[in-house]
């Protein structure tokens, strides 16, 4: 089965990556900290609320490669830089 790297675009333009290995991502939308992409957000724009989801890469690989394809995107992308996306591994070095 295919699996996916997919970056989610908030409208604040904050991104998050993550991969889809359930073939689910038409539906799926992330696992980022529900409560670090919410303290971004008032509860009046969090009612009405519309965010973008791109598939990054697919292919058939292994959990390990999927993994290392889904960090070199966070790294090249600055998913995990506080000021840029919700991504918290790996780390930020900044």
């Amino acid at each position: 089965m295919k699996k996916y790297v997919y970056k989610i675009t908030y409208p604040n333009g904050k991104i998050y990556v993550g991969q889809d290995v359930t073939g689910s991502f038409l539906t799926y939308f992330g696992s980022g900290n529900r409560d670090y992409i919410q303290r971004d957000f008032t509860p009046e724009q969090m009612r009405d609320f519309t965010i973008r989801k791109e598939i990054l890469w697919s292919g058939d690989v292994t959990p390990q490669e999927l993994t290392a394809r889904e960090n070199e995107f966070i790294l090249s992308l600055g998913a995990n830089n506080p000021a840029k996306g919700y991504n918290l591994y790996p780390k930020f070095a900044g």
